[in-house]
């Protein structure tokens, strides 16, 4: 039996670097992380990058510190140059424009100087700043000198800050937020500081409810969800702004975002896979 010559199909015609196919998918939105590197995945911009990625948004970063850590507990932290933090803040913007960023942990005073000044150079906005301060586990992630940085340079560039009650304190020189009323005070005190709304995270309260309040001077919109009692939290305040941040990106707007974010950060608590042997990470699939 003869078989038949196949026949050779013409060449597609090569495209040029940068030239688009006419059937390519439209590109999606874009978030910035500016934070630290949790060995563990679960908080830090491992755990930006999972809730970018799960809301629809291509994930960028730029590394502030690196952590020996894991659901137990960090055993080693070193902060990078802020030379090479700004760098990657640059190399980022001028390649791939974020419709939205975030910060996280930055360190030291010279970090948040860097991030603040790359910040007003590329007028990067919308911006969440969560200013973490403390791990999981106790372990410190910010000094004296870099939370009077913050209030100075960070916050009056900020769209939204969202503290936890411990970091809303440290960030108004102390003081007790355990009723409603107080933390309604704090909120505005805070807003009286720059960034054009604040959102206080209320996890660490106790009672039946997870209560947060979005405020921007004017108004304060309560956001509670059920209370989910376990240790499975490692990364809820990462997460958390990361998920408005992904939103902001898409064009939403911040109290949608917020409410979004609160939505799927309760699911995410509530679903958390049980790995790690100490403060579990949540579920970022959720």
């Amino acid at each position: 039996m003869r078989l038949r010559p196949r026949r050779s199909r013409p060449a597609a015609p090569s495209r040029r670097a940068g030239e688009e196919s006419a059937t390519s998918p439209s590109p999606p939105p874009i978030a910035l992380t500016i934070a630290g590197s949790d060995s563990g995945g679960g908080a830090g911009l491992q755990a930006d990058l999972k809730t970018f990625h799960q809301h629809g948004v291509y994930g960028t970063s730029a590394v502030t510190l690196v952590t020996a850590q894991n659901s137990v507990g960090v055993r080693q932290l070193e902060l990078l140059p802020p030379g090479l933090v700004r760098a990657q803040i640059d190399a980022v913007v001028e390649d791939f424009r974020p419709a939205a960023t975030k910060t996280g942990a930055l360190g030291s005073a010279e970090i948040v100087d860097v991030v603040a000044a790359a910040i007003a150079c590329h007028a990067l906005r919308p911006l969440v700043v969560d200013p973490v301060m403390i791990s999981k586990h106790g372990t410190p992630l910010l000094g004296p000198e870099a939370v009077e940085a913050m209030r100075r340079r960070l916050l009056p560039c900020a769209t939204l800050l969202t503290p936890n009650l411990p970091e809303a304190a440290a960030l108004l020189g102390g003081g007790d937020l355990e009723r409603d009323r107080d933390i309604e005070a704090a909120a505005r005190a805070l807003v009286a500081l720059g960034p054009a709304a604040v959102l206080v995270k209320g996890g660490h309260r106790t009672g039946p409810e997870a209560a947060d309040l979005l405020c921007d001077g004017r108004t304060a919109t309560w956001l509670r969800a059920p209370r989910v009692e376990t240790r499975h939290t490692h990364g809820t305040g990462c997460s958390y702004s990361a998920a408005i941040t992904a939103h902001l990106a898409r064009g939403e707007t911040l109290p949608d975002a917020v409410r979004r974010a609160k939505t799927w950060i309760a699911r995410a608590i509530a679903s958390a896979p049980r790995l790690g042997h100490g403060h579990g990470p949540l579920n970022h699939w959720s």
